[in-house]
C-alpha cells in the first residue's frame, strides 16, 4: 500500500449541548469511536464542495451553509495501519439535520455506521473517542 496524506472535509452541527456524529461500533481490532461526518476531496473539487456531496450521500440532506472553522492534521493508527489526514472542518446549518430529534439514528447510506446526536459533555478520551483530534474542542466552542 502507498502512503498518502489524505484530505478530507467534516461538517459540525451542535445543537443543545449535542454534536452530530458518525459511530463505528467496537471490532476486536479497534475500539467503538465517533467521527465528524464528511469525506475525501476530489481532485479539482474544493472543500466545501466535497462537504456538501458527502452530506448528500451519506445522509441525502442539503447544507444551507457552512464556514470554515479550522484546518487541522491528523496522524493515527488505525487496525495496525498509519493514516495521515489534512481535515478542513466547517460549521455547518442544515435545516433537516436540525430538526431531526436527538433520540434518533440514521443509518449512513453508502456504509454501515449510524449518525445521531452526542451529548458533548459525554465525549472524551476515557468515555467515547470523537475524530479527528481536537474536534470536540471545536464542537465544544460552537456550543458556547
Amino acid at each position: 500500500m502507498t502512503e498518502r496524506i489524505r484530505n478530507i472535509a467534516v461538517g459540525l452541527i451542535v445543537r443543545d449541548g449535542h454534536v452530530l456524529a458518525e459511530e463505528y461500533s467496537a471490532t476486536v481490532r479497534y475500539g467503538g469511536f465517533l467521527r465528524a461526518i464528511g469525506g475525501g476531496i476530489d481532485f479539482g473539487e474544493r472543500a466545501e464542495e466535497a462537504l456538501r456531496r458527502e452530506f448528500q450521500e451519506e445522509l441525502a440532506v442539503e447544507i444551507q451553509a457552512a464556514e470554515l472553522l479550522a484546518v487541522t492534521e491528523n496522524l493515527f493508527t488505525l487496525a495496525g495501519r498509519r493514516g495521515h489526514e489534512v481535515v478542513h472542518v466547517f460549521s455547518i446549518r442544515s435545516d433537516e439535520l436540525e430538526r431531526m430529534p436527538l433520540d434518533e439514528r440514521r443509518r449512513i447510506i453508502d456504509g454501515s455506521s449510524t449518525a445521531g446526536w452526542w451529548p458533548l459533555d459525554e465525549l472524551g478520551d476515557e468515555t467515547l473517542p470523537m475524530y479527528p483530534d481536537g474536534i470536540l474542542d471545536l464542537a465544544r466552542s460552537l456550543a458556547g
